[in-house]
């Protein structure tokens, strides 16, 4: 083969080939490649990030800025502090008046359950009158059993009569006063007691010897109280000064 013709097959297959490049070269492109990403990748992010600091700092500065001082907060809590106690004291004073109300009320209901027969015994005590007056009306003479009887008489004498009627008459009037006692209502007999206008009420006066003047000398009618309270007041007569 001539050199013309070698010359033209060397230059055909060296034009065929892939151009090759050093490895130093390649290697120094891509970290420099790498280089400008990473520096590309955190740069924004920065420019981002300073301006929220920013923004931070300023908003934290308005909020001490809008925090009052601490002289107006302790006048604030004092004011509070007196507003608080001026209502606990409301409350308790409003908390004793209605315990007072309560204690009232049931003292007001148990006064009315007590004295709800006033009226009603009121009118009862006329009929315990007439009952001791029929009482007294009998002599203890005309009591006595008689001291000669007659076997063979079997009916009663007049005297038998009248102590049985008698009896009767004072077994009506001690159960009465007994359904009396059972609602706190009982008599009671001042003879002898200082004068008490509150209990006592005088239908005269005399002079008694040896009685001091003022005192109660005679009783006309029993008086009566329910519970503490007068329901009658005893009628009765009472000692003068002797001149």
């Amino acid at each position: 083969m001539s050199r013309p013709t070698l010359n033209l097959l060397r230059f055909a297959t060296s034009s065929l080939r892939t151009p090759t490049v050093s490895h130093s070269y390649y290697h120094s492109h891509r970290t420099a490649a790498i280089g400008s990403r990473t520096y590309s990748s955190t740069s924004p992010e920065n420019s981002k990030e300073s301006p929220e600091g920013s923004g931070g700092q300023t908003k934290a500065e308005d909020k001490l800025d809008s925090v009052p001082p601490l002289s107006e907060l302790e006048t604030k809590l004092q004011a509070k502090e007196a507003e608080v106690s001026d209502l606990t004291g409301r409350l308790r004073y409003l908390q004793a008046d209605f315990l007072n109300l309560q204690r009232n009320a049931a003292r007001e209901k148990e006064q009315t359950r007590d004295f709800a027969i006033t009226r009603f015994a009121g009118d009862l005590l006329e009929t315990v009158d007439v009952l001791s007056l029929a009482l007294k009306s009998v002599p203890e003479s005309a009591l006595a059993p008689p001291t000669e009887t007659n076997p063979r008489d079997s009916s009663k004498s007049p005297s038998a009569y009248l102590q049985e009627l008698h009896h009767g008459v004072e077994m009506t009037q001690r159960l009465l006063l007994q359904t009396l006692f059972k609602y706190h209502v009982k008599p009671f007999d001042p003879t002898g007691d200082k004068f008490d206008p509150n209990r006592h009420e005088a239908l005269y006066q005399a002079p008694v010897p040896g009685k001091e003047p003022g005192s109660v000398i005679d009783c006309q009618k029993t008086g009566y109280t329910i519970k503490d309270r007068v329901l009658r007041a005893a009628q009765v007569g009472v000692a003068q000064e002797t001149s």
